[in-house]
C-alpha cells in the first residue's frame, strides 16, 4: 500500500481550472480595452478626415475669390461642374462615416471664421464630427 503524502512523490504539473478562468478572464478584459481602443482611434480619424473636407473646401473658396473676386463660389464651380472651364479645385468631398449624410457649400465667400462647405448630420450626436469654433476661427 502507497502513502499518498510522501515528500518524495512528484507533484502532478498543470493548471487548476481557476488559474485557467483567471487567464481567460485577463485576455477578455485586455481585448475588450482594445475594441473601446479601436472605436475611439476610428472616431477621431473620422473626425479629422471631415474637418479636412471642410478646411479644404475652404481654402478652394478663398482662392477662388482671390482669383475672381466678382464671380460667387458656387458648388459647381468649386467642383468643376461648370461648363466654362472655371473651377475644378477639389473633388466633392465623401462623408467619412455614416453618421454624416452629405456635404453642401454656401453660394456666397463667407466672413472669417464662418464655414462655406457645412456637414449634414444625421444623428443629434453626431455633431463630434464638426470642428470647433476655436478651429475655424482664422480659417
Amino acid at each position: 500500500m502507497k502513502l499518498t503524502n510522501t515528500p518524495s512523490m512528484k507533484r502532478k504539473s498543470g493548471m487548476t481550472l481557476l488559474e485557467l478562468t483567471v487567464v481567460i478572464l485577463v485576455l477578455l478584459s485586455l481585448i475588450s480595452i482594445l475594441f473601446i481602443g479601436a472605436r475611439a482611434w476610428k472616431k477621431g480619424s473620422d473626425r479629422s478626415a471631415n474637418i479636412l473636407n471642410i478646411r479644404n473646401a475652404q481654402q478652394a473658396v478663398r482662392g477662388h475669390e482671390n482669383l475672381r473676386p466678382d464671380q460667387a463660389p458656387t458648388e459647381d464651380i468649386i467642383y468643376g461642374v461648370a461648363d466654362d472651364g472655371i473651377g475644378g479645385y477639389l473633388r466633392k468631398p465623401q462623408p467619412p462615416n455614416a453618421d454624416i449624410e452629405s456635404y453642401e457649400g454656401g453660394s456666397a465667400v463667407p466672413a472669417p471664421g464662418e464655414l462655406w462647405l457645412t456637414a449634414n448630420y444625421i444623428n443629434s450626436g453626431s455633431e463630434d464630427y464638426a470642428p470647433s469654433d476655436e478651429l475655424t476661427a482664422d480659417w
